[in-house]
């Protein structure tokens, strides 16, 4: 078939592809002078609008994030998460441009041994973009554009830390951290993890001790398991929602207010996940992106349907809220291996995130709030697809790519060694962004505190945080709506909140 064919021959060309892809991203200056000389390849201008493609369609995943979480949330904290998204995403650009990209993805000093970058901060002074940022240098697309692409996935790691703590943080909580982590903690993380740190190009120790290089193509750890890691962190820190556990200790279901509008948060994400996986390839020339859209979205399909099936034989349900997440969890899932493996291995690999889904979200409602189901689909989701890599990564494919051992995962070679390296991986990965963002928010609860006051969060995040409702004729009588319009100064009136008080959830 076309697809085996084509594969047979990469071995003997591959060498030859590395080098063709290793053309130099240029920056503005020396593009326009190679546009002005007639010497600029046709296919930077192609690579380069393929990846800026890409990186508006993960862009576009924060309104994804952002209806899904308003659909699972109460009507009196829907207004509060566009506030949050957007004050996130905006921090987010800021500190990727200081800092950000280079920690993450220039080139490191010497003596560091695959630690941390050290070149182009705010994409100055960097000479050469493929020695300034060697692991960009797979794809002839400009730097500005890969910096682009790389910024929206800090972006999306951000925005899924805080799904776990909805309806009962300090808006200012999301401020200090997103400095921080977008900063610090996912820059170094991602740098470990894919940005040509000591996970994916071991050395030293971790070189004599036979470590294969970790894979992870688009980011199932360095962006999913990284965002998980810090909502788990702010989670033991900030209890759960007032009301969520009974006398006994039991929970109890707090339904989110609009289905619907859930359902397109997922479709969106879907959307976005064809930027995400495709986009990572960074190139438009060799047709490989085509195939990895496919693999996308059969993983993201065979997770739909084994959510709603293990929904069912537990439950004998079939939850929406489940199926939506069934299509997250698949799609983390398949974000790591997505590079690396034959088109008939997402359907395991999906279905079984799928499976995971359900039973991950039911064991941890027991004793952690976690409103969106954030843990178990970038969390547990994110650890079985980095270990997919382990056992599905195709021969061929590993040697294409260049990272992990060209042997293969389990099912091809028989070796444990790539597995290993991915359980390895994503363990330190997590361990330093736990201990990072447990510290981080400590801080802040010692400092500014976390939590709303009982009160604010009986009245709602809208009104209390922002001074006025995300559905402000839901919760004001029309006759003193009159005069509190939406605008900036809009609040709402006293007798209102105490009449909310009085409908409130018993604790």
């Amino acid at each position: 078939m076309r697809r085996t064919l084509a594969l047979k021959v990469l071995p003997a060309v591959g060498a030859g592809l590395l080098i063709a892809f290793a053309v130099p991203g240029i920056a503005s200056a020396d593009s326009l002078q190679a546009y002005e000389a007639g010497v600029l390849p046709d296919s930077v201008g192609f690579n380069s609008l393929f990846v800026i493609f890409a990186a508006c369609l993960v862009m576009f995943m924060q309104a994804g994030f952002a209806f899904l979480e308003i659909g699972f949330s109460r009507q009196k904290n829907a207004g509060t998460i566009v506030a949050k998204i957007l004050t996130n995403f905006s921090i987010a650009a800021v500190a990727w441009y200081f800092v950000g990209f280079a920690l993450a993805f220039g080139s490191e000093p010497s003596g560091l041994g695959g630690l941390v970058g050290g070149t182009g901060f705010m994409l100055m002074d960097f000479g050469d973009p493929v020695e300034a940022f060697p692991v960009m240098g797979l794809s002839n697309a400009t730097i500005e554009s890969k910096f682009f692409f790389q910024f929206v996935f800090c972006a999306v790691s951000l925005a899924i830390v805080w799904g776990t703590t909805l309806e009962r943080i300090k808006f200012g909580v999301y401020v200090i951290y997103a400095v921080i982590f977008a900063s610090v903690i996912y820059p170094i993380g991602a740098h470990w993890v894919f940005g040509g740190g000591f996970l994916q190009v071991p050395t030293g120790i971790w070189k004599d001790i036979g470590f294969v290089g970790m894979q992870d193509f688009a980011g199932s750890t360095a962006v999913h398991l990284i965002g998980a890691t810090g909502a788990l962190a702010a989670l033991l820190l900030l209890g759960p929602r007032r009301g969520k556990y009974g006398a006994d200790g039991k929970p109890r279901a707090i339904p989110g207010h609009n289905m619907p509008l859930f359902g397109l948060g997922v479709l969106i994400l879907w959307l976005g996940w064809f930027g995400f996986n495709p986009g990572s390839t960074l190139n438009i020339q060799d047709g490989r992106f085509t195939e990895i859209v496919i693999i996308t979205n059969i993983a993201a399909g065979c997770g739909v349907l084994g959510a709603l099936l293990m929904t069912y034989l537990k439950t004998k349900t079939l939850d929406i809220g489940m199926a939506g997440n069934g299509a997250i969890g698949a799609l983390v899932a398949i974000t790591a291996p997505s590079g690396y493996i034959e088109l008939w291995a997402a359907l395991p690999i999906g279905l079984i995130a799928g499976f995971i889904v359900p039973l991950g979200i039911f064991a941890i409602d027991k004793k952690l709030d976690d409103p969106v189901g954030a843990l178990t689909a970038h969390g547990l989701c994110g650890i079985w697809g980095t270990l997919s890599c382990g056992i599905f990564t195709s021969p061929i494919l590993a040697t294409y790519n260049a990272f992990g051992s060209p042997a293969g995962g389990l099912w091809y070679s028989g070796s444990f060694k790539q597995l290993a390296a991915q359980a390895a991986g994503f363990t330190v990965a997590f361990t330093f962004v736990f201990a990072m963002s447990f510290a981080t928010f400590w801080m802040i609860k010692k400092i500014y505190g976390m939590r709303v006051t009982e009160d604010e969060e009986i009245a709602g995040l809208d009104i209390s945080e922002h001074g006025m409702y995300g559905y402000p004729e839901q919760f004001i009588p029309q006759a003193e709506l009159i005069g509190y319009g939406g605008g900036p100064s809009a609040t709402v009136p006293p007798a209102q909140v105490a009449s909310m008080e009085a409908k409130e959830m018993p604790a």
